[in-house]
């Protein structure tokens, strides 16, 4: 067998099943967030005990522990960044008008505590890896975190797949941020260079002389980072490269009959709340709005994408039901997905909205959907 074969299934086994377990951890309810984060945090103690306990190792399994446990430690920085836990003071989206450099410094703000965390698991690292044989964690690492970096650029910059269905609902706001364009400079440039990278690390496996260690791990950094390219080749090609983690997502979506249900239920308790109905959803008449007779089903579900992206505030749930020139259609937006179905209503028979959120614009919000009249 080809010495390189093992290094390269071992990445792609790490690289496919450490992003799928993040994602179906990010993708939970947000009360399971807290002890995620406890267990992941345990792991990564274990795995920066091992990172100093093999730093001083030459042997090829050294290499795969050292390299499995970089992947662990970029692993808890995502997962405390997709959870919320470690993110940025600005959680709102980006200010409509505002100039590519106010809206970089938006997306700065929005982030900047996960780049100091980054910037200090590197330096922790270091420090457990300098002068020893054995730097593949830290190398690791340091794939992950620049081409992670270099792909969060090109979203800003615009590429025609953004990949926002795979955000979180709470961090549905960063798609205001990111640009839906054919190509930017930056692209030619991110793809050239982490080409290089990947070839120059598997030269260094193959050279003459290499250790088990230098072969075994520079292999995989090799092999680590051609999937990067390939990742960042997904944000342009007509190909869906979530589809590789789909799987491991929970499906939130409900039925249309339960959705509808439930939404009439939350409306009719907001609307006659003596009735008792809906007090388990907790809305409490936050706010109300009275939308027009009959609405553009089309300009309601822009509006939802728009509130779930952040556009007016920190709105949490919003539920409604309105008439159509086709027919009665509810909706929900919870978790920043919103669902759609026709419906005809036994609860109620005028259009009614509810929302529950934190200090968002509820002026603006009632009139947006005041503007969703079907044209005359």
């Amino acid at each position: 067998m080809c010495p390189y074969t093992i290094p390269f299934l071992a990445t792609v086994a790490l690289w496919w099943s450490a992003t799928g377990v993040i994602l179906l951890l990010d993708s939970q309810d947000r009360r399971t967030y807290l002890p995620s984060m406890v267990g992941a945090s345990a792991v990564l103690a274990f795995a920066l005990w091992l990172i100093a306990i093999t730093a001083g190792e030459t042997t090829a399994l050294s290499a795969y522990v050292a390299f499995a446990c970089g992947l662990v430690v970029w692993g808890w920085q995502l997962l405390a960044f997709y959870t919320g836990f470690v993110t940025g003071p600005n959680k709102a989206a980006c200010a409509p008008g505002s100039s590519a450099v106010s809206r970089f410094a938006q997306a700065i703000r929005a982030s900047v505590y996960h780049e100091l965390a980054a910037i200090l698991g590197a330096v922790a690292l270091f420090a457990l890896t300098h002068d020893q044989p054995n730097r593949f964690a830290l190398w690791a690492y340091g794939v992950l975190w620049v081409m992670h970096a270099s792909a969060k650029l090109n979203l800003f910059l615009g590429v025609p797949n953004l990949g926002a269905e795979m955000l979180p609902g709470h961090l549905a706001f960063l798609t205001s941020f990111m640009a839906r364009r054919p190509m930017n400079a930056l692209f030619p440039l991110s793809v050239t260079a982490g080409t290089a990278g990947s070839v120059l690390f598997f030269l260094a496996a193959c050279r003459s002389g290499a250790s088990a260690l230098d072969v075994a791990g520079f292999a995989m950094l090799g092999s680590l980072m051609a999937l990067a390219v390939v990742e960042h080749w997904f944000l342009v090609v007509p190909l869906d490269g979530n589809a590789l983690w789909r799987a491991f997502r929970r499906n939130r979506a409900d039925g249309s009959a339960a959705t509808a249900i439930r939404v009439e239920r939350a409306l009719a308790g907001a609307r006659y709340p003596e009735a008792g109905l809906g007090k388990d959803l907790s809305l409490g008449g936050a706010f109300r709005a009275d939308p027009p007779l009959v609405c553009d089903a089309a300009d309601i579900q822009r509006l939802l994408q728009s509130i779930a992206e952040g556009h007016f505030g920190a709105v949490d749930c919003v539920h409604g039901l309105v008439r159509t020139e086709a027919d009665w259609i509810c909706f929900e937006l919870r978790e920043g997905r919103a669902r759609m179905a026709a419906f005809g209503p036994r609860m109620l028979r005028k259009p009614l909205v509810i929302a529950k959120g934190r200090g968002f614009d509820r002026a603006r919000l009632k009139a947006a959907f005041d503007g969703c009249a079907a044209a005359a």
